[in-house]
């Protein structure tokens, strides 16, 4: 179904939209819920799960990372082509109540504080997103006008990233208060019944083509690979958004001990270096529609790329310039940390690269909606998740090989990933030349443009 409309001058008019709004909310709920249960029960295994087990902390995180995005690997197959082939409305509403049944049960774990029931409730969780994430970015182009596309893009990558902030702040935060376990259950369960409701007004999204679906995950998922290799700008658009992934997840995972160990700082310095990486990578979706002139422009994916390397090299420096001032023993506060030019420094540093990171993916995420055939879009989407899961694993190993086998400092390991973005970089626009010819096309127009602007008003 499609919308004739006239296209809003701002993103946010689409709030104002039965098209977007009620997705938002949905999208924006299941996300928060995922993390406000994933990090309660993270703190519930290094405080007290413990004790109670007599296990290893380190083993039980590493688990239930591993069982959240297992199902990605084992279902986005069989999600994309459902995507495909039923009304995505209809879809996201039953998907939306097993969230509601799967919380209950997680409630309850909670409070009796079974970990294998914590542990299962979670991979349920993963099933869940598996399936949601196709269904989420095929419908967006279904209900939104080309030029609203952008926007929708970005506002739903803000929505994203704040989300996982907030669900990872008041989920660890809940754990740890009395009676704190029960108030978590309530609200995920509480969550859960108001994303069920927002989805219950999302417009219907019919299927392009009356496909039926076929009960072969693997060989699915080589004729979908094969599929998304057919158009190959939308292949390596979901490279780069799978390399996106690992980056991230590279640097968010090392951020906390990056804060305690390098920067000496109290623990809570860790969850401020984490809100200045997603908050910046919040205004860069938002400030993509703007710098992009409300359309899909691929001009602003080199842009966002060069700027994510040159401030990640940027904080190696800070960081070495911040520890040549460091007393071996001292814990630094928060307070004294924003005191302290360099780690002041630090933080904006972070902010940027994650201003740029939302620069480089909305783009990337429009262009494979925009290019890709709309009976076919979800399982493309799907195809994009799978490379994800893969590419957040190869993070991982990358992060044991170079910080636990190599011994290399964090700094260092924050300076490789730089340059690896800088060759990686290099490798999609040699394959992809259109990314820096319309690079040089936005930078000459974007030009032109601010010249005007401080001519008239000299």
């Amino acid at each position: 179904m499609r919308y004739k409309i006239k296209t809003p001058n701002s993103q946010f008019q689409l709030f104002a939209t039965r098209r977007f709004l009620p997705l938002f909310v949905t999208q924006f709920l299941g996300a928060l819920n995922d993390n406000l249960f994933k990090q309660g029960l993270l703190i519930i295994v290094v405080s007290q799960m413990v004790l109670i087990e007599g296990s290893s902390a380190d083993f039980f995180t590493n688990l239930a990372a591993g069982l959240f995005i297992l199902p990605y690997f084992l279902f986005s197959t069989t999600a994309g082509q459902l995507a495909d082939s039923y009304d995505k409305a209809i879809l996201i509403r039953r998907i939306k109540l097993a969230e509601m049944l799967i919380m209950t049960l997680g409630a309850y774990s909670l409070y009796a504080l079974n970990l294998n029931l914590m542990l299962t409730v979670l991979f349920l969780l993963g099933i869940q997103s598996a399936f949601f994430g196709p269904l989420k970015y095929a419908i967006i182009p279904q209900h939104l006008e080309p030029g609203e596309l952008l926007a929708g893009n970005a506002q739903v990558g803000m929505g994203t990233f704040v989300s996982i902030l907030l669900g990872t702040l008041i989920g660890g935060w809940l754990v740890t208060i009395s009676s704190g376990r029960l108030i978590l259950g309530v609200a995920t369960i509480s969550v859960a019944t108001i994303g069920w409701l927002s989805s219950t007004a999302i417009p219907a999204a019919p299927p392009f083509d009356s496909n039926t679906p076929r009960w072969n995950p693997f060989r699915d998922s080589l004729s979908n690979f094969r599929l998304a290799q057919k158009n190959k700008t939308v292949f390596y658009c979901v490279l780069s958004i799978s390399w996106f992934w690992l980056f991230g997840s590279c640097f968010l995972t090392q951020v906390p001990n990056f804060a305690v160990q390098n920067l000496q700082g109290e623990p809570l310095l860790s969850s401020i270096l984490i809100a200045a990486f997603i908050i910046g990578v919040a205004i860069g979706c938002l400030t993509c529609n703007t710098l992009s002139g409300k359309r899909v422009e691929p001009g602003i994916i080199p842009f966002g790329t060069l700027g994510i390397s040159l401030f990640s090299m940027h904080l190696y420096f800070s960081f070495i310039s911040y520890a040549d001032n460091l007393s071996p023993e001292s814990l630094i506060s928060i307070t004294t940390f924003l005191k302290i030019n360099d780690g002041v420094q630090i933080l904006i540093d972070l902010i940027l690269i994650g201003a740029f990171g939302g620069l480089f993916i909305v783009p990337l995420y429009s262009i494979i909606q925009e290019r890709t055939e709309k009976g076919k879009r979800a399982r493309i989407i799907a195809v994009n998740n799978i490379i994800n899961a893969v590419f957040m694993v190869l993070g991982s190993i990358l992060g044991i090989t170079f910080l636990a086998i190599l011994g290399w400092s964090i700094p260092q390991f924050f300076l490789l990933m730089a340059l690896l973005n800088l060759l990686f970089s290099g490798f999609i626009f040699s394959r992809i030349p259109e990314f820096l010819e319309r690079f040089k096309i936005w930078v000459a127009t974007t030009a032109c443009c601010l010249k005007r602007f401080f001519i008239g008003r000299a």
